[in-house]
């Protein structure tokens, strides 16, 4: 974590009054997760301390798209997709935070206001040199690669929600450092207190590489079913583990240290840890018993290569006589396309009625059921009536 600047903060501190803290959400896909908990474990610190906490929705900037670690441009949102991922978010962020005591606002309260002649001032702000400065921005210029012009907008936009907000203090992933700043930047222009920035680390995701994404599909979803949940966690790579005990539970740092040392000594199994882990993080979003019951479940599947005591079952009707399985997989959600599918098949990671499939080519009598295996985690039961 860095603080900018800590003398700031306990110069504000000092006051005596609870301070407005700020962090904001671009509602760029419909689900919280895991990594995005890490920012609001820390807003639910400054809550407990008493202080204001504003979850920001940036309802406006989402159309255009945060472009802080992109090698390319992203996507424009259309307005149906932006409200509904909002809605979504209002549901999912009192998992952590005090419904009661937090703030939800929109930025697009005060950006929906900007006229063209706003926006032009606005851009007069800062120079193009220094915004090429910025890591993201410097690499896709010098490669070649697409950067728009109004990709300059978003740090100035988001630097201006500090000015409207008057933040004292705003969070965010030390992939956000540049747009941070840029509210500093514009607070001081405007004649206000500079907001004080704090950085957090980045939560790679399941694959111990990538940063958490549902884009990148290494992501466990604060939403997710505890048995779903619990079966992600135990998934990641041992040396991960420690920096989820750090950035998601309670755990006290000394008791992080020791429990790591036991395990390079030898003296705790890395799997006992690794339950433990997925059980605390269950438990935060789910109870102590889902967390127990998830245990029991991952055990009964994956050690004793049981099935389920929950699978959901799906009838469907037919016309025909014959289809890929490849694309049964994909219509039945168990793949994302057709394609992946294939890879799938080609991978050993497909079981009919107990009995691996390979053949990314075979097809299947459409009449009777199935219990369809993917990887260690999905199951589903299918029955066909004819039509």
């Amino acid at each position: 974590m860095e603080i900018i600047h800590e003398e700031e903060l306990k110069k504000k501190l000092s006051k005596g009054k609870p301070l407005k803290i700020k962090a904001g959400f671009d509602p760029t896909a419909p689900d919280l997760h895991l990594g995005h908990t890490v920012l609001l474990r820390k807003l639910k610190t400054f809550q407990d301390l008493g202080h204001e906490v504003n979850f920001l929705i940036g309802d406006y900037t989402a159309a255009i798209g945060d472009p802080s670690g992109r090698n390319e441009t992203r996507p424009a949102l259309t307005a149906d997709d932006i409200q509904k991922n909002v809605k979504t978010y209002k549901e999912q962020v009192f998992k952590i935070l005090d419904r009661e005591k937090t703030k939800i606002v929109f930025n697009s309260e005060w950006l929906d206001k900007f006229n063209g002649r706003d926006l032009i001032r606005l851009a007069s702000r800062y120079t193009v040199a220094r915004m090429l400065e910025r890591d993201d921005f410097e690499k896709r210029y010098e490669a070649g690669h697409s950067l728009s012009i109004h990709e300059f907008l978003y740090p100035l936009l988001q630097g201006w929600d500090s000015v409207a907000m008057k933040a004292d203090v705003e969070l965010g992933g030390t992939d956000q450092k540049f747009n941070l700043l840029m509210g500093r930047h514009l607070q001081k222009q405007e004649g206000q207190e500079e907001q004080v920035v704090i950085t957090l680390p980045l939560l790679e995701g399941l694959d111990g590489v990538e940063k958490m994404s549902k884009s990148k599909g290494n992501y466990v979803g604060v939403m997710e079913d505890a048995d779903s949940m619990y079966g992600k966690l135990m998934s990641i790579p041992d040396d991960l583990m420690w920096k989820y005990y750090e950035l998601l539970t309670d755990k006290p740092l000394s008791e992080i240290v020791q429990l790591k040392k036991g395990v390079a000594e030898g003296s705790f199994h890395p799997k006992k840890a690794k339950v433990n882990l997925a059980k605390d993080i269950v438990a935060q979003y789910h109870s102590k018993e889902a967390a127990e019951k998830a245990e029991e479940q991952f055990e009964k599947v994956f050690r004793n290569k049981e099935i389920p005591d929950q699978v959901e079952e799906v009838t469907l009707s037919s016309d025909s006589k014959r289809k890929p399985l490849a694309t049964l997989l994909s219509e039945l959600g168990l793949a994302a396309s057709n394609s992946e599918a294939k890879r799938l098949l080609s991978q050993d990671a497909v079981t009919l009625n107990g009995e691996r499939v390979r053949d990314p080519k075979i097809e299947v009598e459409l009449q009777g059921e199935y219990l369809i295996k993917v990887g260690k985690r999905k199951f589903k039961k299918v029955k066909f009536l004819s039509t």
